[in-house]
């Protein structure tokens, strides 16, 4: 796209010609009307990915446009969805386009639904602006303030604009000229003064300064947002906040993750970018105490807990954008991993778990969107019966495992703990054309159904004989299980575990699985009986965790411990490793986790593995787990979990 026509396309050059379609007869008597009877308001936002990431101007203009367009799009599709962005590309693919047109097939879900194209996001703004009651505008100088009004934007249907005074700015042509939006919470003066300055009282609070605009902000939106319920306890949301703009090429520049907004706009969440670590002050705020940061994230997430009383669960979207902030990449003490566990040892220990939105395919559109594509009530899958291991020569007689010398093999086919990464990844991995020919068992976390309902469906309607689901780290969500248990490290609060059992239940149920293809633990303690007992209920046919004994049976469930990554991009070297591993290996089962290989990486992989090795088989998951708990049955001693710790 040629510079002028996307600055024409922004709006920055003038007003497209034409007024907006005017919806507000469409949306009288909502409630009473059904989603066919409205059209989809269709946006390119792609035009903010050609802005020039030198220029501090374009960069701002790439921010305040993807943020405005994103909080309004949460507000508009929360009850309906009625408002499409395309925006995300991948591999030469637009991936907002590839899930419309997979869609828009004749008997699909949004075949021959009317719409209606904006040219201009003025034009966009004004169409649905019986939908929104103004504006939330946040302060420049104050990065946190863009976090707190997204929060602001869900809880009061507001759309949130940055302040900038100047001719071109989004603010100037929203609120000062155009649709002249009434600005209903201002995060700055008027005037563009900060109140939020690092000392005093926080504003109408009573609460003394932390010494820290950036904390006293998320303070400010804790006493007047979070304990008082307006935002939703929940849902959190951890994304960047506009510090993105000085480092717009640290990471894909779709990586402000502004896009990923609506969804958690839609639910009323509460926002957040807070660092875990309290050795150190904020890499994005040198000055603060050590930990005021931590501190802060402590206390919304305490608050968050009460409110649901420790019953539930907290669904946080994002993750930590170690490539901008809080790492060694960026002059901290710790890596981006060490960073990853940390944050999860902290949410962990008030229910929270994170669909993880890591740098790399991190960017999502239209969440908010695809929340309301219509499930199935279940979506089944078989398991292997013991006749069928006889039939297939797995199992004597007897019961007894007919080895012949050979030795099993699984793959973690990961990682798709996130709804950014499955959505993006579809295209390129999973219609691949060599799915199918070796057995892999994918391992997608079934909460991603609350943002990509519409990519789990899809991958279960075209999967083949040798594809077999199971759930992703660590179940429906990631989080730490050991931080549930009691005693609970960091929170001191009662035990977790029936609140995530009682929240994985139904996800499982709904997408049939039954194996949990692995648990992270971390920084965490390993799971103990009433751990265990709670995977049990939910994943009774496999679990594999990183801190337990090689394997045991629990109960009645196989355990068996992770094995290493094999990520290896030449499938010989690859196989090389594999095969040293089983070789040395005393147990007859092996895991491997891999992540982001397509299936031909796979085909090539098990092709080199059988010329290296023919007595390593790579099974199916079904298969695989049966036969541990048949071989754990047979070996009562390896359940000896005092004595089974090689």
């Amino acid at each position: 796209m040629k510079r002028k026509d996307f600055l024409k396309k922004a709006g920055i050059l003038g007003m497209a010609t034409g007024m907006p379609v005017n919806l507000t007869h469409h949306l009288k008597s909502k409630e009473n009307r059904k989603f066919k009877d409205f059209p989809i308001g269709l946006f390119d936002l792609q035009y903010t990915l050609e802005f020039n990431l030198n220029d501090p101007v374009e960069v701002r203009q790439a921010w305040d446009h993807a943020h405005t367009a994103a909080t309004l799009q949460g507000i508009v599709n929360r009850e309906v969805p009625r408002l499409y962005f395309f925006f995300v590309n991948n591999d030469g693919v637009n991936i907002d386009r590839y899930w419309w047109q997979k869609y828009r097939e004749k008997g699909r879900w949004l075949y021959e639904r009317e719409t209606h194209q904006y040219e201009n996001i003025v034009n966009l703004i004004e169409a649905y602006r019986n939908d929104i009651q103004g504006a939330v505008v946040y302060d420049p100088g104050v990065a946190a303030t863009s976090n707190i009004a997204s929060a602001v934007a869900g809880a009061d249907d507001l759309v949130a604009i940055r302040y900038d005074p100047s001719p071109d700015s989004l603010f100037t042509r929203l609120i000062t000229k155009g649709p002249q939006l009434p600005v209903k919470v201002w995060l700055l003066h008027p005037n563009g003064e900060s109140i939020f300055k690092g000392g005093g009282k926080i504003p109408g609070t009573n609460r003394e300064s932390t010494g820290s605009s950036k904390n006293d902000a998320y303070l400010w939106l804790l006493e007047h947002y979070v304990k008082k319920g307006k935002c939703n306890a929940n849902y959190g949301a951890f994304y960047i906040d506009q510090e993105w703009m000085k480092n717009p090429k640290a990471a894909p520049r779709n990586h402000h993750t502004l896009t990923n907004h609506d969804f958690f706009v839609s639910r009323n969440a509460f926002f957040f970018d807070l660092s875990p670590w309290e050795d150190e002050p904020a890499t994005d705020d040198p000055e603060q105490e050590k930990g005021t940061d931590l501190f802060t994230l402590k206390e919304l997430l305490l608050h968050a807990y009460q409110q649901h009383r420790g019953k539930e669960t907290c669904y946080i979207g994002g993750f930590p954008p170690w490539a901008f902030k809080y790492t060694d990449h960026v002059g901290g003490k710790h890596g981006g991993v060490p960073t990853e566990w940390q944050y999860t040892k902290i949410i962990s220990a008030y229910n929270g778990f994170q669909d993880a939105d890591a740098i790399g395919y991190g960017a999502l559109a239209n969440a908010s969107f695809w929340q309301h594509f219509p499930l199935k009530k279940r979506y089944p899958q078989p398991w292997i019966r013991k006749n069928k291991l006889r039939d297939k020569n797995y199992l004597d007689e007897d019961g007894q495992i007919n080895f012949k010398g050979r030795k099993f093999i699984i793959f973690y086919v990961g990682d798709y703990d996130a709804a950014s990464w499955v959505s993006q990844t579809t295209p390129s991995l999973w219609d691949h054309p060599d799915r199918g020919k070796v057995p892999l068992m994918w391992c997608i976390s079934p909460v991603l159904e609350e943002r990509v309902p519409m990519a789990l469906a899809y991958r279960r309607e075209t999967a083949t004989k040798n594809d077999y689901f199971a759930a992703a780290d660590n179940g429906a969500g990631y989080l730490n299980p050991g931080m549930l248990q009691e005693p609970r490290p960091i929170s001191g609060l009662k035990s977790g575990v029936e609140a995530w059992r009682n929240h994985c239940l139904p996800y499982y149920k709904r997408w049939d699985l039954s194996i949990t293809g692995f648990i992270i633990d971390g920084y965490a303690p390993g799971l103990d009986e009433g751990g265990l007992d709670g995977y049990a209920a939910f994943s009774p046919n496999g679990i594999v965790p990183q801190k337990i004994p090689s394997t045991f049976l629990h109960g009645n469930m196989p355990v068996l411990r992770a094995g290493p990554d094999v990520n290896d991009e030449d499938p010989g070297k690859a196989a090389h490793k594999i095969m040293k591993h089983v070789q040395q290996n005393t147990l007859p089962f092996n895991w491997f986790r891999n992540i982001l290989k397509s299936p031909g990486w796979y085909a090539d992989l098990v092709k080199e593995i059988r010329r290296l090795d023919a007595s390593i088989e790579l099974l199916d998951a079904p298969t695989f787990f049966e036969l541990l708990r048949v071989y754990l049955k047979n070996h009562p001693e390896l359940s000896d979990k005092d004595s089974n710790q090689k």
